[in-house]
């Protein structure tokens, strides 16, 4: 039977719908020969190269996602800054999230602190701020390569890794199939950007319209890519009805997104058997 690779994009709250996907190919009995992941799809990637499977991620995120306190008190403590930063003037130390200590506070145990303690291959991306340009870490330690995938600007701060500054990897590769060319014999991208459900004319938030701005280029960038050399199948879950930040609505996002398990058996299935 062919071999696979799979490709786990950004998107925010949506990648949640990443699990959906992963408990498909755990039904298959179908394992990745290789991962790479951005932002959220990195963090899920890593937690299934880690040796979690699809239903652990799941029962581990639904169970974060009902106690809004537990979750509170975590943000407090992934803090970039303090009260004094505030009052000393620095409102935007003191307002964002350090994204190492998000990954502390948020990633299952199983995560490994090195790449080379995972159970899959993975690539990560990031983004470096400085050289303009994606940031591709597979080696070395795991956690700073995350927290630099998820480091949205103005979210989170910057992270600082072997003397490179990484921002969000969404900014130049949201869904990296083409980090995984020759790695398998087919590739697999899950695209959780979505297409807007219906018009609409209300004025978002801060946040809600810098996501939104972060998902139009990623489907740019995206859209580029495939041009170039598409991947063997493209699993789009309909997930477009929620919102980058939803996370406390992780169950809603799961129960649409299974609905996308079917296709995953027959399509993969039988591209794996041809």
């Amino acid at each position: 039977m062919k071999t696979f690779a799979l490709a786990l994009g950004g998107g925010g709250a949506r990648g949640l719908a990443h699990i959906a996907v992963l408990e498909a190919l755990d039904d298959m009995s179908a394992r990745p020969a290789a991962i790479a992941g951005t932002s959220i799809g990195a963090l899920i990637g890593a937690a299934y190269a880690a040796g979690m499977s699809g239903k652990d991620i799941r029962h581990y995120v639904i169970a974060l996602a009902h106690k809004q306190g537990e979750i509170a008190r975590r943000l407090l403590a992934a803090r970039a800054g303090t009260l004094a930063d505030f009052f000393s003037g620095a409102f935007g130390q003191a307002t964002q999230l350090d994204a190492e200590r998000f990954c502390a506070q948020f990633l299952p145990e199983a995560v490994p602190a090195e790449f080379s303690e995972l159970a899959i291959p993975l690539t990560v991306l990031a983004t470096d701020l400085h050289r303009r340009q994606e940031a591709p870490l597979s080696s070395g330690p795991l956690r700073p390569a995350l927290a630099g995938s998820i480091a949205v600007p103005g979210l989170f701060r910057p992270v600082v890794s072997d003397g490179r500054i990484l921002v969000d990897g969404g900014a130049t590769n949201p869904l990296p199939f083409d980090r995984l060319a020759g790695l398998a014999d087919l590739i697999v991208a899950v695209d959780v950007f979505g297409v807007p459900a219906a018009e609409r004319s209300d004025l978002p938030g801060v946040w809600e319209g810098v996501f939104t701005t972060l998902l139009i280029m990623g489907s740019a960038i995206v859209a580029a890519k495939h041009k170039q050399a598409a991947p063997d199948l493209v699993i789009r879950p309909n997930i477009a009805i929620f919102r980058m930040l939803d996370f406390y609505q992780a169950s809603a996002i799961l129960r649409v997104a299974d609905s996308v398990k079917p296709e995953v058996k027959e399509k993969l299935g039988a591209l794996l058997a041809a």
